[in-house]
């Protein structure tokens, strides 16, 4: 088969069966077409035309150590051999025991526990179901409600979905579960005015929204708060100083449970083997999954801590819950090799030394009419745009969808730069290469969005 006619059937496959995922189908179905990537190595994607593209959102912020590592797939291959499926349903095989001794050995304070899933989604609904149950077996069994802030992310399932903060996601399935309630989040560009100067001040009020949520539904309904460290949606927003602080003062005050979604900032992608360690701070549970396993095969946990296991020590509770793939053997397996590439390649390291660097490089594209903001972590970045800089205008829903899917997405990948274009707030690009990456990159993403956002300005 030539390379041209199996380019035509993967088109005609996918425009005839495959159900793509958070995509319209409009222009498929008037006989449209998809990109397609058929390889990948280190850092860079080819397409079914040869094209080779920088990877400049690890897939989708999860390949943290870089794509086709064969010590991965060596991992993999050696499980499959030795043992390629058992469920951890009452039984256990070895990989799962010592991947959860791994990440309870990296994760901050007494979270010592770590029930294995499959994704981001699958973490967190374990999550809040774990600790419904958790405020029941203590006597609390009103406590169920779930405070998350605006423009939040936490995944697609419909109890996820609930403490999602999308509204567009959420309409099209509601009535989603019941008790989800949003308060704001941390973009300080977007900060009340009088607050936009003062980032301590700024997080002292968003955090201090927290406690008012609590107050106004009823702590003793108020069950917990999940809160990304870096926020996803919204392009890279990370806290003001003192924020996580003070929320972790509030929890406590009121016996919330803090969890730290980190399904993006987990496993290298600002530094850290868990981000909220950046932050000062010991969350009740940590979600996880993504960069787990390097994307190479589905993985992720929820790292829960002593207080909330120790009643399902007991006899009369059983924690009523479970995945038949989760803890899968392969997956495990090859989770601990990512984390042994990590700390054998010092790559949190790398990305702690040069993420200054990073910044800097793409603040330089802040003299753009363009670009209102740049703001992430490690490596982990968003670059803003707007209508008006000067007065902050931003783009209307019409103009975002023009800006994004006819000027800013074909061009960039005419450029071959892979990135994420957001529109869950500003219209935004967001940027999350490998850990292992450094200048020559850095130049590379900032001159490519350089001219791509400036003939974009020009045409708009």
């Amino acid at each position: 088969m030539s390379t041209s006619d199996s380019t035509s059937d993967i088109q005609r496959q996918t425009r005839d069966h495959l159900w793509l995922h958070f995509t319209n189908h409009a222009k498929l179905s008037a006989g449209g077409e998809v990109p397609v990537f058929t390889r990948a190595e280190g850092s860079y994607l080819w397409d079914d035309k040869g094209r080779r593209h920088f990877d400049g959102l690890s897939g989708l912020f999860a390949v943290n150590a870089g794509h086709g590592r064969p010590e991965l797939a060596e991992a993999a291959a050696k499980q499959i051999r030795e043992l390629d499926y058992f469920p951890i349903w009452s039984s256990v095989h070895p990989r799962a025991a010592e991947l959860a001794e791994a990440l309870a050995e990296r994760a901050p304070g007494d979270l010592n526990r770590v029930f294995l899933t499959n994704s981001g989604g699958e973490s967190v609904e374990t999550a809040w179901k774990l600790i419904k149950q958790y405020f029941k077996a203590i006597g609390q069994p009103s406590r169920h409600k779930v405070i998350s802030r605006t423009i939040s992310y936490h995944g697609t399932s419909h109890g996820a979905l609930s403490i999602t903060g999308l509204p567009g996601l959420r309409a099209p399935f509601e009535p989603l579960v019941p008790s989800g309630h949003k308060v704001p989040h941390t973009d300080i560009y977007r900060a009340p005015e009088h607050l936009r100067d003062d980032e301590v001040a700024f997080g002292r009020w968003a955090a201090d929204r927290i406690a008012e949520a609590i107050e106004f539904e009823g702590p003793e309904t108020v069950a917990a708060i999940f809160l990304e460290p870096v926020q996803n949606s919204g392009a890279a927003i990370p806290p003001p100083r003192g924020y996580f602080e003070r929320v972790r003062e509030i929890a406590d005050k009121y016996g919330v449970i803090l969890v730290s979604d980190e399904v993006i900032t987990a496993f290298g992608r600002i530094g850290e083997f868990f981000a909220i360690n950046r932050y000062g701070i010991t969350p009740d549970i940590i979600t996880g999954a993504k960069g787990l396993t390097g994307g190479v095969i589905p993985a992720g946990a929820a790292i829960v801590s002593d207080r909330l296991f120790e009643p399902f020590t007991k006899k009369e509770n059983t924690f009523m819950h479970g995945l038949t793939f989760g803890g899968h053997p392969v997956a495990a397996a090859v989770a601990l090799e990512n984390i042994a590439i990590f700390e054998r390649e010092k790559l949190n390291e790398n990305v702690r030394a040069n993420e200054d660097l990073f910044g800097s490089t793409l603040d330089k594209l802040r003299d753009l009419p363009i670009v209102g903001d740049v703001r992430g972590a490690g490596y982990f970045w968003g670059v803003v745009l707007v209508k008006d800089k000067e007065t902050r205008e931003p783009f209307t829903a019409q103009e975002r969808r023009r800006l994004l899917d006819e000027l800013l997405g074909p061009a960039l990948r005419e450029a071959g730069l892979h990135v994420r274009l957001d529109e869950r707030g500003d219209p935004a690009i967001l940027l999350a290469p490998p850990a292992t990456v450094g200048r020559e990159e850095f130049e590379f993403i900032e001159q490519t969005l350089r001219g791509v956002l400036s003939e974009a300005w020009e045409r708009f």
